[in-house]
Parts: structure tokens; sequence; C-alpha cells
């Protein structure tokens, strides 16, 4: 349990690191969100399939039509919440994708059988309060922030499935498979507009490799542990984003926003603490 929980900790530091970089090629370099997303499971796929492709397991793996799912799951979640980011303000986006956590816990619950206890569920509705204090979403839903919720369910989906997928084949071929299906699957949109003439090599390498290192530790922590236990940590996320805002955007959070970061961070060791009290 505590080797899933550290890994699933420097996961949710490497993902929202990605989405910086993301984030700046879109508002600063005019790059489209199926763009971003394109190029990052590109460089992603190329950078991971050295490492991969004597394994005995590859295509069977590729082949399989769960992996292929998974990866479309992955595909348009990222899409979507790239397309959100680019019209709506971010705290309500993150409001709404932060649906995913539950939605994971909810079908892994139904779908895997994975055990539940009042106690767990309770604890990743607080993290989801603390969510709801640190981005302080509106209640107009806009075109942006059905696509924010629409990543979240897409996201949620994707958790499951990794969990789902995990026996099939040692991670780093989860990957490579995932970053493939959703590379094929973004190919068409990215393609269908002009890529911008600036090709700002730190950020697209930072925005894949991030996201490649953050997906390829979680796939490992749901290998080790179930999605009913690791939920939580998905909020840390957010921290991980707000110390990045600070650095990069020169955001701070206000009182309320540590309030929920508190809530946050409680929600994730409460339930490490259930876990080894068990």
């Amino acid at each position: 349990m505590a080797a899933a929980v550290l890994i699933m900790a420097v996961a949710m530091a490497f993902i929202p690191l990605g989405d910086t970089a993301g984030k700046l090629l879109i508002t600063e370099h005019g790059y489209a969100p199926a763009q971003v997303g394109w190029l990052r499971f590109c460089v992603g796929f190329v950078l991971l399939t050295p490492l991969i492709w004597t394994h005995r397991a590859v295509w069977r793996a590729a082949l399989n039509w769960r992996m292929m799912l998974r990866g479309l799951l992955i595909a348009l979640g990222v899409l979507s919440i790239l397309t959100a980011l680019r019209t709506e303000d971010i705290g309500s986006v993150f409001g709404a994708f932060f649906v995913g956590p539950i939605f994971s816990y909810a079908l892994s619950v139904v779908l895997l059988g994975e055990r539940v206890t009042w106690p767990r569920t309770v604890l990743l509705v607080v993290g989801f309060l603390g969510v709801l204090l640190v981005v302080k979403p509106g209640f107009g839903m806009t075109p942006g922030l059905a696509f924010a919720a629409l990543a979240g369910i897409f996201y949620g989906a994707y958790l499951t499935a990794s969990r789902w997928v995990a026996p099939l084949a040692p991670a780093p071929i989860l990957m490579w498979s995932q970053l493939g299906v959703s590379a094929a699957v973004l190919t068409p949109p990215a393609l269908a507009v002009p890529m911008p003439e600036a090709w700002p090599l730190g950020l697209l390498l930072i925005s894949a490799a991030g996201s490649l290192a953050g997906n390829l530790l979680l796939v490992v922590a749901y290998g080790r542990q179930g999605a009913t236990t690791l939920a939580p940590f998905i909020y840390f996320q957010l921290i991980y984003a707000t110390v990045y805002g600070v650095l990069v955007f020169e955001t701070l959070p206000d009182p309320v926003a540590l309030a929920g970061l508190g809530l946050l961070v409680a929600s994730g060791f409460g339930s490490l603490a259930l876990r080894r009290a068990a």
C-alpha cells in the first residue's frame, strides 16, 4: 500500500506539469487543443518505443480491444479538457473535471467488484468538497464547462480501465499501447488545421514527458492497489497545479482555496490511515 501511495504522489506531480506546458502552448503559441494532445501522445510514443519494442507482449497487448478502449478514453479526455481550458476559467474547468474520481470510484465498485466502505466513501466526498473550495466553480453550464465535465467522465472511466487492464501486460507496454491509440485517434483533428510556425521544443518535451511519466506511474500504482483506495490521491493533482500556478503564472491561492487544499491532504492521508488500520 505504502509503495502504491508514493508512486501515486509522484505521478500526480508529473501530470499537471505536462498540462501547464500544454496550456502555455495553447495560450501563448497558438496551438489548437487537438494539436497539443496529438503532439504529446506522438512524442511520448516515440520516446517509449525503443524501451519496449523487443518485448514479446507488445503486439498481443496492442491488439487487445480493452487496451484500445482505454487509449480512446484518455485521448477523448485530454481533448475535452484542453478544449475547455481554451475558453473557460481554469477554476470552473477543474471544478467540473474532478467528477472523475467519484465516477471512477463508483464504476470500480459496479464493474470490478471492488469493496466499498463508508469511511472511504466519506473521505472521497471530503476530498471533492476540498476541490470545490479550491476552484469555487460557478453554476452556469456553458459549452466549455460541458467539455470539462465530459473530460472528467472520460478520465474517471480511464482510471477504472487502468485497473481493469493492469494484469494484461507490464506497465510500459500498457502505456505504449495507450499512447499509440491516442495518437491515432487525435490525428484527424490535429491535422485538420495548420500547425503554428513556431516549435517551442522545450514546452513540447515537457508536455509530452510530464504526461508520459505521470500516466506510466499511475498505471504502476493501479497495478498494485485498487481504484477505490487510490481515488482520493487523484485530488493531489490540484496541490501540485497550485504550486505550478504560483511558479509559472504567479497566481496565489486565497484563504478559502488553502482550506480546500487542507481538506484534500486530509482526505488522502485519511485514506492511507484507514488502509493501515484494516
